[in-house]
């Protein structure tokens, strides 16, 4: 069946060629008699010749045909998504830029976001302010923004850039979860109204570079971006709400003293004396 359809298929190529090659032009006679002969018209001729041409589309169509179209088609439909992706990509660009445009607020309004974080800014740290103090046995559970942190007096937390404060500045942090010491514990309903933590403002700082690597298979679709998250850096001053019991001098200092005496009491042992056998 394969061969006798080849065969077939070069029957009608060597035909179809055929009917592309040139026919003479009739030369018209000057006598009477050859005129007529010579117009006579050839309609089985015509005939053949249109159904030829009327054949030739369906021969170029099954010898010539292939699937490069649909290759076609479907590279564009790729570059079609990657120009919708890369489209949304730069509509996303203009909008992180529109959004990071500073816009003036008043100091209500500044007051008013900072107490929805978590702070309130006093005013800024003088050199006469003496606001550092030693160790107090007390910790408080702080909520900043989303996170939550355990500190004591003179501890140093990173949080995530606070807007409205420099540095140097006193801040008081308001939302204050817990208190404890080593006689009592208290804990909010979710806060405490009148517990606060104090600190100050040592700088603003950047994290670490995160790699941001995106990719989807078969789209040829590849994004890499760097972020580093902007910290500032809080030094915990004092723990205000709950009783701090005074600091007692550790028993370690009277173990220490006591030690040597006990080893200048001990006894001398007395010499072995060796025996004759």
């Amino acid at each position: 069946m394969a061969n006798r359809r080849c065969v077939q298929n070069l029957n009608r190529y060597l035909q179809f060629i055929k009917t592309l090659t040139p026919h003479p032009i009739p030369q018209f006679p000057t006598s009477k008699y050859t005129l007529h002969s010579g117009l006579t018209p050839k309609p089985l001729h015509r005939v053949v010749i249109s159904n030829f041409i009327n054949e030739q589309p369906s021969v170029c169509f099954r010898h010539f045909c292939s699937n490069n179209r649909n290759d076609d088609t479907d590279e564009d439909d790729e570059d079609g998504e990657d120009d919708d992706e890369s489209e949304g990509d730069y509509m996303e660009s203009v909008d992180d830029e529109r959004e990071n445009e500073r816009i003036v607020l008043s100091a209500e309004d500044k007051d008013k976001e900072a107490a929805e974080i978590g702070y309130k800014v006093i005013s800024p740290l003088q050199r006469s302010d003496r606001v550092f103090k030693p160790y107090e046995p007390a910790f408080a559970v702080v909520q900043i923004g989303s996170h939550q942190f355990k500190v004591s007096n003179g501890d140093c937390i990173y949080t995530e850039r606070l807007k409205y404060c420099n540095v140097n500045d006193k801040l008081i942090l308001n939302k204050v979860l817990m208190l404890g010491s080593k006689t009592q514990t208290i804990i909010g309903r979710p806060i405490l109204p009148d517990a606060a933590v104090h600190a100050v403002v040592e700088e603003h700082a950047l994290d670490a570079k995160v790699i941001i690597f995106k990719k989807k298979r078969r789209k040829n679709y590849r994004r890499t971006k760097g972020h580093r998250q902007e910290l500032t850096k809080l030094r915990i001053t004092d723990i205000s709400g709950i009783e701090k019991p005074e600091n007692t001098p550790s028993l370690k200092t009277e173990k220490k003293e006591k030690m040597p005496s006990l080893k200048t009491e001990k006894k001398e042992k007395p010499e072995k004396i060796p025996v004759e056998a």
